[in-house]
């Protein structure tokens, strides 16, 4: 869905191309870092990947940014990019080169209208410095011992690290969960699970109680986001 971001710090990078293969399975919050492509290639990207100060030799490439993060990879960055919570429902990008044109449905995020957030520039907006974010669910390890509401193993301060190189890669986890697969590079906190935080809409904890015709008790809230403190290594 998305990352929110609520106390970062400092300013984001936002200069950097995406992986073509990679930049638009990003839902946001996941962990990325810096990868290398050929030059010339067939990763596309804006014009001013390539200007007159990009290395041009093919053994030495260009930088992207890529979800396929090892544990000696660094610099890491919290992706900032998606469809679901980033303002796209309408609105389609035509004619560019430089981004991938996604008008749904799509196999990630279902029927959704509009394009991904980096379909005009095919860059990605990157965080890098340490500071409080909550992600989405939908863009964790949802594994009944990954980052979900339901692993009773969860506390407050639990270490959090990413899932290696895969086809999930970069996700959040928790460090010494299956998909953590023995990475144990803590790159943040966890606070605490949280709904959407809106009072607009009745939700169901506040609307079922004792005496409603809806059930004899109140229900469980819905969590949506999980909020965490990034501060991940810098060596």
């Amino acid at each position: 869905m998305a990352l929110k971001l609520l106390q970062p710090n400092g300013q984001p990078f936002g200069q950097f191309d995406g992986k073509d293969s990679e930049a638009l399975t990003l839902k946001g919050g996941e962990v990325v870092t810096f990868g290398s492509t050929a030059v010339p290639g067939s990763d596309k990207a804006a014009f001013d990947s390539f200007d007159g100060y990009t290395n041009t030799s093919s053994s030495v490439g260009r930088p992207v940014v890529t979800r396929t993060v090892a544990t000696t990879s660094r610099p890491l960055f919290l992706a900032d990019e998606g469809i679901t919570g980033y303002g796209t429902l309408f609105g389609v990008v035509l004619g560019g080169s430089v981004g991938q044109q996604v008008n749904g449905p799509n196999s990630y995020t279902g029927a959704v209208l509009g394009p991904h957030t980096a379909t005009g520039s095919g860059k990605v907006t990157l965080w890098g410095n340490p500071g409080m974010f909550a992600v989405s669910l939908d863009a964790v390890d949802t594994a009944s011992d990954g980052l979900v509401p339901t692993n009773t193993t969860l506390a407050t301060g639990t270490a959090l690290t990413f899932v290696p190189a895969s086809s999930s890669g970069g996700q959040l986890t928790p460090v010494g969960s299956t998909a953590a697969a023995g990475n144990t590079v803590v790159v943040g906190r966890l606070i605490s699970f949280d709904t959407n935080g809106s009072l607009v809409t009745s939700t169901n904890s506040m609307v079922t109680a004792l005496n409603s015709p809806s059930g004899s008790a109140a229900v469980a809230r819905s969590f949506q986001f999980a909020t965490f403190y990034w501060n991940p290594p810098t060596t």
